[in-house]
């Protein structure tokens, strides 16, 4: 087993600062909702290797059957204790290999991170031809967004004050410039940023109601998109079947997930 670096890769700081959010009403909702969300999306997709990265307060591949989960964080300390394999690293450098894993997972990464375009371009890197991304995010034109950009002016933050809320269209040109295509995607958690239960609880009408007459306006939104390779067409499986092997950072190596 190696033993981490005591330091914290900087560049992904910011992002750290959500998981006390994540304990609060508002934020236990959000979690809730995403988790049920992607237990969906990634129950029915296949391969070998699967990573998330950050944020392990969510257990983003929980539903998922790959045999190899990767779990990474720019945060040592928060990585240790999940249940998966996990690597410490910057995450503008992937430490895997070109083309090794089957399934990426970017659970509000983007939005925090000090780089996110070289954060998308390091995941095509490390996808498969067919390889599929799944980026949960923050809607700008939602009551959240509202919220967080009235934050700035009063300094009553709403979110971690380095938080940058990418729009849908605009992740949709970066994912396209990246020869990725989007094939699914959902927007929720319509109610406005409440702090107490018991105000989240009378505007739980909300979520259906939003769903249904204005539902690009949710707080939150997922994507799932596939890595296309011109001129290549697949023909059965195209998963390794051998596990990826992180290059450098390890911080644990225990392979019995699930």
């Amino acid at each position: 087993m190696a033993h981490p670096a005591k330091d914290k890769f900087p560049a992904e700081k910011s992002i750290i600062a959500l998981g006390p959010w994540l304990q609060t009403p508002i934020g236990s909702y959000m979690q809730a909702w995403e988790q049920a969300r992607l237990d969906t999306l990634t129950a029915d997709i296949f391969g070998f290797n699967a990573l998330q990265i950050g944020m392990p307060e969510m257990h983003a591949l929980q539903a998922n059957r790959m045999p190899y989960q990767w779990l990474t964080n720019g945060e040592v300390g928060a990585a240790e204790n999940a249940n998966k394999i996990v690597v410490a690293h910057d995450f503008s450098e992937l430490p895997f290999a070109t083309q090794s894993v089957d399934l990426v997972i970017l659970p509000h990464v983007l939005e925090f991170s000090a780089e996110p375009h070289q954060v998308l371009r390091e995941v095509e890197r490390v996808l498969i031809p067919e390889g599929q991304v799944i980026i949960c995010g923050f809607n700008p034109a939602s009551l959240w967004g509202l919220r967080q950009s009235t934050g700035r002016l009063s300094g009553a933050h709403f979110l971690p004050q380095n938080a940058e809320f990418i729009s849908l269209p605009r992740l949709k040109d970066w994912l396209k410039l990246l020869n990725m295509e989007v094939n699914r995607g959902h927007f929720g958690c319509y109610v406005p940023p409440c702090s107490t239960e018991k105000w989240l609880h009378r505007f739980a009408f909300m979520e259906k109601a939003g769903n249904r007459w204005w539902p690009y306006f949710g707080a939150t939104y997922i994507v799932q998109a596939i890595k296309r390779v011109k001129g290549m067409h697949l023909i059965g499986p195209a998963f390794n079947k051998q596990a990826i092997k992180a290059h450098k950072g390890v911080v644990a190596t225990n392979k019995s997930t699930k």
